[in-house]
């Protein structure tokens, strides 16, 4: 797919080269509400006040549960209908009062988390599954008690008692699974260190996290964790990121490497200056992705919602219908009512409540853990449509990691030491994988950087300032035609090189020509996608030969060549037009409009930015088998939504005809505390589904 008619674009995406970065923030269009963001003084706590709040609810819980079982006991041991099942007879004086006793206790006790939940869903007009385990034990408690006071009737207060206790346990180990999915997350908060060690000349301070400011410099010990994102200004060491990257190895960091807060250093000392502290550090970015995936609904979670709904709708109705129908067929009220109870705690879509939600928060902790931040959950979990993947090449297929290979001038008034003295006063400032290599290039060789003054983004084009009183431009070939300036015939050789010209004074006086070598992990990543049916094409600025380079050694489906920011979304467009469910790959940032307009967008990068506002997921390497993890990834989440969601509502479909008494000619009967145990096994069987889940990720 040698797209010709991209022959007039641009080579590369010099705009990238821009000297300031977007902060979070800064896009009108971000998909995060920031404001939600809770943070104490800056420090890495925000998240823990919900957390723990959701521990004292399992401990409340807990304790409900033994105490209602503990209740239970001499329920069970007194109830008459026991006592008959099992052959024994001991009664107490008073017995149907000590029975009432008890079961007030559990009922006011025990059952109070779901009478609260019946007044709030009634409260916002939405009754489920609170509604319907609150009527199942009310019908049970109040009938039972009028027995007990004068009405005709067997009581079934150990039916209550056996409900509540179950109904219980399932919400206790369903709030302990919600609670294991969210490890991941507590870990990250639990990641920073209270304290760092700042350097004051030639002294040393402890200080309190929340203390640091922006510029200081710490010293952080052999074994110690990072303090706060910064620049390594003393030292090297290897540090362990693999929580915060899902890089499994240490990495080697020396002077001026970035460090992240949160790491773990190995065996050297290092000096650090802070450049991120507090709500700005990438570790609370992380957190803050994490929180919002997490509360953030899906399309699935919308379906199950609805389908909990109905089933609320639907359980009521066959409720109080199977009262009706047995009380019509002449059964006593007593039987009609135990069916009808039972209708009711079999139908709580407790299993369907917590199918997606559960799904959700494990894959979006363990996905954090891997590197992969989700920020959109549908874009997610439509993952698994994608047809068509397209790359911007710099920096993901390749290393973005650019060497100078050659160095031209041509012009006699300027050595090729000069042309690139001149290039290096505007790339200076810039974080651009180009501009790093011209940089490097330039401490090689010892060349004294110039000073230079009303610097200028020339958009997708390159950059221009003045320099030692002379207009200098560093631009791509695209600002060569549009100026109606030849290009040298020599400019491009057959190596996939990308070539930068510099003018002085509207003159071409030289270029640079750089190569980036392609990662190695990018073409078994692209047999991952293949052997998924995805289609993967590049779009890069780069010139023809270097794009056809590429993609020849990768083996790609084809690639555009000279495109400009700008015309990248125009390509996902073209692909959309053709049916094609596109994912598209940039950094985020100058690549924002055709990752917004992709089916789903992927911002890659550079390890601390987490500001791609645009992407629906933010991958922390720039390794394209992180992508192929991702999709993968996204698939197995898929699927194990539809199986519990299936198991949640495959289950009410059998068990309420059961329960309402359908197969009573053929002699079996479905109690309401034998219900209450297949409906709790249900929601811990989706609960254990969904844990499965973890062992999915980087499984090919």
């Amino acid at each position: 797919m040698e797209n010709h008619e991209h022959d007039k674009h641009n080579e590369m995406d010099h705009s990238k080269m821009g000297h300031s970065k977007m902060s979070n923030g800064q896009n009108g269009d971000s998909k995060m509400d920031h404001s939600k963001m809770k943070h104490d003084h800056g420090n890495v706590s925000m998240g823990m006040a919900g957390h723990d709040h959701h521990k004292m609810m399992i401990e409340d819980f807990k304790k409900r549960f033994w105490i209602t079982v503990i209740l239970t006991i001499p329920i069970l041991v007194f109830s008459p209908m026991i006592q008959g099942l099992l052959g024994y007879e001991w009664l107490l004086p008073g017995n149907p009062y000590i029975l009432f006793g008890l079961s007030t206790i559990v009922y006011f006790y025990g059952g109070w988390p779901f009478l609260k939940g019946l007044k709030e869903e009634l409260q916002q007009g939405a009754p489920g599954m609170m509604t319907l385990i609150s009527m199942a034990i009310s019908v049970a408690y109040f009938y039972s008690s009028a027995t007990v006071f004068g009405l005709a009737g067997q009581d079934f207060f150990w039916e209550l008692a056996t409900l509540i206790a179950i109904m219980l346990l399932g919400h206790w180990l369903e709030m302990k699974s919600v609670l294991g999915a969210s490890k991941a997350l507590q870990l990250l908060v639990s990641m920073m260190p209270s304290e760092a060690h700042r350097v004051k000349g030639d002294s040393v301070e402890d200080v309190k996290l929340e203390d640091l400011q922006k510029d200081d410099i710490i010293l952080i010990k052999p074994g110690e964790k990072v303090p706060a994102d910064g620049i390594i200004v003393e030292g090297e060491s290897y540090l362990n990121e693999s929580m915060l990257t899902g890089e499994s190895k240490p990495v080697k960091k020396g002077l001026e490497n970035k460090v992240i807060g949160g790491s773990l250093n190995g065996n050297g000392s290092l000096k650090v200056k802070v450049e991120h502290t507090g709500k700005d550090s990438y570790l609370n970015k992380v957190i803050t992705l994490v929180q919002e995936a997490q509360k953030s609904k899906s399309k699935m979670q919308n379906l199950s919602d609805r389908a909990a709904k109905w089933l609320t709708y639907i359980a009521l109705a066959i409720g109080f219908g199977t009262l009706a129908v047995w009380l019509f067929l002449g059964f006593p009220f007593v039987y009609a009512l135990e069916r009808m109870v039972t209708v009711m705690v079999i139908a709580c879509p407790h299993a369907l409540g917590l199918a997606i939600p559960l799904v959700v928060a494990i894959s979006t902790a363990v996905s954090a853990q891997n590197g992969l931040l989700i920020r959109n959950r549908t874009a997610f979990e439509e993952s698994r449509k994608i047809s068509v993947l397209l790359f911007d090449k710099t920096g993901t297929l390749t290393k973005g990691d650019f060497g100078v290979t050659r160095i031209e001038s041509v012009d006699k008034q300027y050595t090729s030491e000069e042309v690139l003295r001149l290039a290096s006063a505007l790339e200076q400032s810039s974080e651009h994988p180009i501009a790093v290599g011209i940089i490097k290039k330039v401490k090689e060789d010892n060349v004294t950087i110039p000073k230079l003054d009303n610097f200028n983004a020339i958009t997708g084009k390159g950059v221009e300032a003045n320099v030692e009183g002379k207009k200098v431009k560093v631009v791509s070939p695209g600002y060569l035609r549009d100026e109606k300036i030849a290009i040298p015939e020599d400019a491009y050789s057959d190596a996939a090189e990308t070539v930068v010209f510099v003018l002085v004074e509207s003159k071409l006086a030289g270029y640079i020509a750089l190569a980036d070598e392609i990662r190695p992990e990018s073409a078994e990543a692209i047999k991952v996608f293949k052997k998924n049916n995805i289609k993967v094409l590049m779009a890069t600025g780069d010139n023809e030969k270097t794009a056809k380079a590429v993609s020849d050694k990768l083996g790609l489906d084809g690639y555009y060549s000279e495109v400009l920011p700008h015309q990248k979304v125009e390509i996902v467009k073209e692909l959309q037009a053709k049916g094609e469910f596109v994912a598209m790959t940039g950094d985020g940032v100058n690549d924002a409009p055709a990752l917004a307009q992709a089916n789903v967008g992927i911002a890659v990068g550079s390890g601390t930015d987490v500001a791609a506002e645009t992407a629906d997921i933010i991958l922390v390497n720039s390794n394209p088998h992180d992508i192929a993890n991702l999709i993968l990834f996204g698939k197995a989440t898929y699927n194990k939504m539809i199986q519990n969601l299936i198991w949640a509502t495959g289950y009410n479909v059998i068990a309420i005809p059961l329960a309402a008494g359908v197969l009573y000619s053929s002699g079996f009967v479905l109690g309401p505390a034998v219900g209450a145990v297949f409906m709790s096994l249900s929601t811990i069987i989706v609960a254990i589904n969904a844990q499965l889940l973890k062992k999915k990720i980087g499984n090919k």
